[in-house]
């Protein structure tokens, strides 16, 4: 099943091999795409279906060094070389919409604010990457530190924070992708505003599960109304406890809110699950509930091989599989997963930051 077609929404999938964001922090000054980057994502355009990096909806939401924005025209034009490389190259491809929340740091906020988030939290021992002598990229000079104490956005800030994800999506379309992913998973500011012990607000917005879910709800129905139910994914994290988002009910917490973007007709909910070493697994029993209760399209990522994605594939509670390091040393994946031929090996030393090396050299596998 890992090599038939699939119909997502508007698009038709060669096969359900999914190239998931992951962070490669190679923008440009003015966090702008480069050329770079249109080749890295033109390289790996035989993907079912590629979800860019993390592109973040305004400089507040920024929360690393050197990763993409997208609310610039500048941020848009260098978009825009990126899509038009992978269709060029037959493929398809969605942007990630992202804010950080709370996950950053005053170097990185405009005017050395503090960042926002659901509550004034404070993560311990969660970093963030921050490159105090703006050297770029290429230097690969910066530094993680812990993130900054953010403060709780009032309510009447809200629906200003709800138009940058509608206009973040308009700004996707401009710049040709076919669709864009929120991203509501690994402690980011809509997963600070659903899980339980990152949100003590006692307004609209917190405390009961619906309220929690309130941010999740408008902001899906913002860019809902820019670009249709067609081409909106939400990147979910429901069991994991990713920059010291967590919930005391997981379960029940993320089973509501699947029933929610199922009510809400997303095309697909993107499930993050667990990707280190010795982690605990996702109960079977949970993901044929979250079956139960979606009846879009379901991508799971998280340290799959082609055989645990064609057992996933085939049990039913999976329709495509995300895989995520091995896409970072493989640009041709899906034809080594489909006929069996061996995997180079990523460089962990040079997944963020830096130029070409390990982002555009590994070789594609002899025919």
């Amino acid at each position: 099943m890992l090599f038939s077609t699939y119909q997502l929404g508007h698009l038709q999938l060669p096969h359900r091999v999914v190239l998931p964001p992951m962070t490669r922090s190679r923008a440009a000054k003015g966090d702008v795409p480069t050329d770079l980057m249109a080749e890295y994502y033109a390289q790996r355009a035989t993907a079912g279906l590629i979800v860019s990096e993390g592109t973040q909806i305004s400089p507040e939401g920024q929360g690393y060094a050197w990763t993409p924005g997208i609310y610039s025209a500048a941020q848009i034009a260098g978009w825009k070389k990126v899509t038009d490389a992978v269709h060029a190259k037959g493929g398809r491809i969605f942007a990630q919409l992202w804010h950080v929340g709370r996950v950053s740091h005053v170097a990185l906020q405009p005017g050395g604010a503090q960042p926002v988030s659901s509550s004034a939290l404070q993560a311990q021992g969660v970093k963030v990457f921050v490159d105090p002598e703006g050297k770029g990229p290429e230097a690969g000079v910066g530094g993680m530190v812990q993130h900054s104490m953010p403060r709780a956005l009032r309510e009447d800030e809200i629906p200003a924070i709800v138009a940058q994800y509608a206009q973040a999506a308009r700004n996707a379309l401009e710049a040709g992708f076919d669709g864009v992913e929120l991203h509501a998973a690994n402690g980011y500011l809509i997963n600070q505003f659903i899980d339980s012990q990152a949100n003590n607000r006692t307004d609209g917005y917190g405390g009961t599960l619906s309220k929690r879910l309130r941010f999740l709800t408008e902001v899906t129905q913002a860019v809902i109304a820019v670009l249709g139910k067609e081409r909106i994914g939400v990147r979910l994290a429901p069991l994991t406890t990713l920059n010291g988002a967590v919930d005391d009910t997981p379960q029940a917490t993320y089973l509501a809110a699947a029933k929610l973007l199922d009510d809400l007709g997303v095309a697909y909910i993107h499930i993050a699950e667990v990707d280190w070493e010795d982690a605990p697994q996702m109960p079977l029993a949970f993901k044929e509930a979250l079956r139960m209760v979606y009846g879009g399209t379901l991508i799971y990522a998280g340290k799959y091989t082609r055989e645990k994605a064609e057992a996933a594939l085939q049990a039913g509670w999976a329709d495509l599989i995300g895989f995520g390091r091995p896409y970072i040393a493989n640009p041709d994946l899906p034809r080594r997963l489909q006929h069996d031929l061996p995997l180079n090996q990523p460089d962990p030393s040079t997944f963020f930051g830096g130029a070409a090396k390990g982002l555009t050299d590994y070789p594609f596998a002899q025919a």
